[in-house]
């Protein structure tokens, strides 16, 4: 009989088995000694999460390293000038990641354009471990008499057109790639024009092309157009970003078109044909693109576009195994191969709390479950709710309830924000917020708003006291428990108790409410699960919820002679999914 080798072919060679390749047909009972060994070969699928707004990725387990695409903020459109240059793009594969970490992530918001004779703003870098991308520059403006630093465009990831001037020198373009990366992140910005009677702007520079010079010549008397971006496929289609801005387009004698936007994002300049007339288009977005130039409409200078945001996507290699992946900041995420349903954890972002002697606040929705269906394939957007602010010492601003946290079809509300002077009712939400002192105390707010089954959370407690010098503020609720209406005229209520979850792999407890503040007296604790504890010193501000728990704010003191504290922030909100194959 011919020798056959475990898994091979008939007179093959054994094979090899490693973490990456098993070839050949295995028994199963030939396969378990090597997995028992942790040497046979996990499958994996493939993760993509795009940031649209700076927050918190945390690396998944088993994921050590990522592809990437950042790219920055583009510049703003200049008055009577150049185009905005585009935010630096750069991409790049196996960058290392440390499974468990928590990774700030930063996108840029683009420079604004101007309605003034300055150069614009330059867009704003976007940044994800040690890779930064720099801002598109701001374009330059019209001068007169000439000046330099106001004509010619700024340097950035791709630099700023420069504009016309009153002068025989005409504003230079600013340079890309500025500070200076291999791949280079961008281009440098055109030169605008001076002619008789003629001034237009030069264009930015794009990811991929210089930004064109301004143009006397029949029949393309136009502005700059903005140099073209480069485009990624690294979200799964192939999407082109990082487009310079137009440059405007002179409207005075013989009107001249402003220049197109760069492919990718890049705003229009100004001219007779743009909505509104000759105001410089914004560039898109989450593409980096830059804003066009503002036009001069005989009158009147014209506002320049503002530079489209940045943007950050990731896409890595989970193994199988790995099913659980948090989100503590808004993302889009698209659902791996095979992937037919996850579990999930939904918590809001919990109220803000009532200043000296307020209310609590709520808790942020709490919600969870399993088996909810997806489809492999298919982006979804996950939000992931902020804290409400507590009210500022000084009256203003009020204190605010959190935001809702959303995957799919789940929706957590955002904790409702203690009452706070003069006497006020707890606001309703996930879990209520806690009411202030009046005769009689005002009510907490309502939990579990709007309904669902389970409750998302409880009610707010109310407050106490009408007396001069001593008032209390109750405690807001929690997920599991309503805050406690204050026991008494010296003593606030303290918040509500969250829940425990250990969808994660361990137990955390969320959604906890916010404790109230005192006038003389004690302030309430905060709930179990990030709730912020109540003050009764009117020096002490309240103490803010629990980041990515969901707790409410902690309301600040009061004190004698009447001296009013802030109270705390609610604590973001944050989504876990566990998936299921």
């Amino acid at each position: 009989m011919t020798l056959r080798y475990t898994g091979g072919l008939i007179q093959a060679a054994a094979p090899t088995v490693n973490s990456s390749s098993a070839k050949g047909v295995w028994l199963l009972s030939q396969a378990l000694p090597y997995r028992a060994a942790g040497t046979w070969p996990v499958p994996a699928v493939t993760i993509v999460q795009t940031f649209l707004a700076s927050g918190t990725w945390t690396a998944p387990t088993g994921v050590t390293e990522v592809e990437y695409l950042v790219v920055a903020g583009g510049g703003g459109g200049g008055a009577y000038g150049g185009g905005g240059g585009a935010g630096g793009f750069r991409t790049g594969t196996g960058l290392s990641v440390t499974a468990g970490t928590d990774y700030t992530i930063t996108v840029g918001g683009g420079g604004a354009g101007t309605s003034s004779l300055a150069r614009a703003s330059s867009g704003n870098d976007s940044v994800f471990s040690t890779i930064t991308s720099a801002g598109g520059g701001g374009a330059g403006s019209y001068s007169n008499p000439s000046n330099a630093a106001v004509s010619t465009g700024g340097n950035g990831g791709s630099g700023g057109g420069g504009s016309g001037s009153e002068s025989v020198t005409p504003g230079p373009g600013g340079s890309g790639n500025t500070p200076s990366v291999n791949p280079s992140q961008g281009s440098n910005g055109g030169t605008g024009l001076v002619g008789t009677g003629i001034i237009a702007g030069g264009g930015g520079g794009g990811a991929s092309a210089v930004g064109g010079n301004a143009s006397l010549t029949a029949p393309n008397m136009k502005g700059g157009d903005g140099g073209a971006g480069t485009a990624s496929s690294i979200s799964g289609a192939s999407v082109t970003y990082a487009g310079g801005g137009g440059g405007a387009g002179d409207q005075r004698n013989t009107p001249q078109t402003g220049g197109t936007g760069g492919s990718g994002g890049g705003g229009k300049g100004g001219d007779n044909t743009t909505s509104p007339a000759y105001q410089g288009v914004s560039g898109t977005a989450n593409t980096g693109g830059g804003g066009g130039g503002g036009a001069y409409n005989g009158s009147a200078v014209q506002t320049g576009g503002t530079g489209g945001s940045g943007i950050v996507v990731l896409k890595y290699l989970a193994p199988l195994t790995t099913t659980i992946f948090t989100f503590k900041s808004t993302a889009k995420w698209v659902a791996p191969a095979g992937a037919i349903s996850v579990d999930y954890l939904v918590v809001a972002g919990g109220g803000g709390a009532g200043g000296g002697g307020g209310g609590g606040g709520g808790a942020g929705g709490f919600r969870t479950g399993t088996g909810l269906s997806i489809t492999a394939g298919t982006e979804y957007t996950i939000t992931v709710g902020a804290g409400g602010v507590g009210r500022a010492a000084g009256g203003s601003p009020g204190a605010s309830s959190g935001n809702n946290s959303v995957f799919s079809t789940i929706t957590s509300a955002g904790g409702g924000n203690g009452g706070w002077d003069p006497p006020q009712v707890g606001a309703n939400g996930g879990s209520g917020g806690g009411g202030t002192y009046g005769s009689p105390g005002r009510a907490g707010g309502t939990g579990n708003t709007p309904s669902t089954n389970p409750s998302q959370g409880s009610d707010g407690g109310a407050g106490a006291g009408n007396t001069v010098n001593n008032t209390t503020g109750g405690g807001g609720g929690g997920a599991s428990a309503a805050g406690q209406t204050a026991p008494s005229t010296t003593v606030a209520g303290n918040g509500g108790n969250g829940t425990a979850s250990s969808i994660s792999g361990s137990s955390v407890t969320y959604a906890g409410g916010g404790g109230g503040g005192a006038w003389n007296g004690t302030g309430g604790t905060g709930g179990t699960g990030g709730g912020g504890n109540g003050r009764g010193t009117a020096a002490l501000a309240g103490v803010s919820g629990t980041a990515n728990t969901g707790g409410g704010g902690g309301a600040g003191g009061f004190g004698t002679p009447e001296n009013y504290s802030d109270g705390g922030a609610g604590g973001s909100g944050i989504v876990i999914l566990k998936v299921n194959y």
